[in-house]
């Protein structure tokens, strides 16, 4: 998915996770709207349309309303040189066209891209990172970033996590629409209608663990790619740890903010310690990370 003018280094992996990925979410997808229009028959027009219209909007909009969200605020050259330089700098060194550069006044130090394609693609890094990172450390974080652009997981992860919001829509429509006391409650319909939390809760656990363990992998992709691109992965493992061992000190309250965009940060607010936590987790574990690193500095040296 990677376009071939663009430097970093192809991940068949990542391409493979990515379209099993959009497949298992089409299929549940498809199967989740024929459940819903096999119980609401009468309201199959509304179904259509209100998943039509938030697939569009997700699509269309969903990278502007996280980054809003997030706080970015775009900069130009002029109000932020040495960022732009360093884009600059990875855009040179991978071929690729330029992304909107921006900043987040967070003192969380994280970064993070959007974009549903290289033409819509923003790279957004905190203040709180800016101030913390040497400028090779601060290149490789954003050679992390720009890689998920160049790999179009950024799109891919943002219409995989659309069927877990919209079955969580549903299901709320349906509750509070009172489509089931229309409905006998030896009628199959009704039977089905009251079955709809159950399968919307069952659709939006598939979703979000499908979502997840493609994060998490899409995360040591990025690791790599960054590494290899700039020939310099000790820097990324050092603002790896740098950051990890920041995160420490940053009041409880700034990390509850912004750990509802886990998935799109290069460091997670929270990181989970208990393995039932590291399943639901959106990234891998430092120690990962930084052994992947590792190994690609070992082998560079060669």
């Amino acid at each position: 998915m990677a376009r071939a003018r663009s430097r970093y280094a192809p991940d068949r992996g990542l391409t493979g996770r990515m379209v099993t990925t959009m497949f298992l979410i089409g299929l549940l997808y498809v199967v989740f709207v024929g459940v819903l229009l096999a119980a609401l028959r009468g309201s199959w027009p509304i179904i259509l349309i209100i998943t039509g219209g938030l697939f569009i909007a997700q699509f269309w909009f969903s990278d502007r309303i996280a980054a809003y969200g997030m706080g970015a605020r775009e900069v130009t050259p002029e109000q932020a040189p040495e960022l732009h330089g360093t884009i600059d700098r990875i855009c040179a060194l991978a071929d690729m066209p330029k992304p909107k550069v921006a900043i987040a006044e967070s003192d969380v130090p994280n970064a993070f891209a959007t974009g549903r394609s290289e033409k819509t693609a923003l790279v957004c890094a905190t203040t709180g990172l800016l101030r913390r990172l040497e400028p090779e450390e601060l290149e490789g974080v954003l050679a992390h970033e720009m890689s998920h652009v160049a790999h179009r997981d950024v799109a891919v992860m943002t219409i995989a996590s659309f069927l877990g919001v919209l079955a969580g829509i549903i299901t709320r429509i349906a509750l509070w629409g009172g489509f089931a006391r229309s409905r006998p409650g030896n009628d199959p319909a009704g039977i089905l209608l009251l079955l709809i939390p159950l399968i919307s809760a069952v659709v939006y656990a598939i979703s979000f663990l499908l979502t997840r363990l493609l994060s998490r992998y899409r995360e040591l992709s990025a690791d790599r790619a960054a590494a290899l691109l700039t020939g310099r992965p000790s820097a990324l493992a050092s603002a790896l740890t740098k950051v990890s061992g920041q995160m420490a000190r940053i009041p409880t309250e700034d990390l509850r903010k912004a750990e509802p965009y886990n998935v799109f940060y290069f460091m997670p607010a929270f990181s989970a310690k208990e393995s039932l936590g590291r399943l639901f987790s959106s990234h891998p574990t430092l120690e990962q990370r930084l052994d992947q690193l590792s190994r690609i500095s070992t082998d560079l040296s060669r």
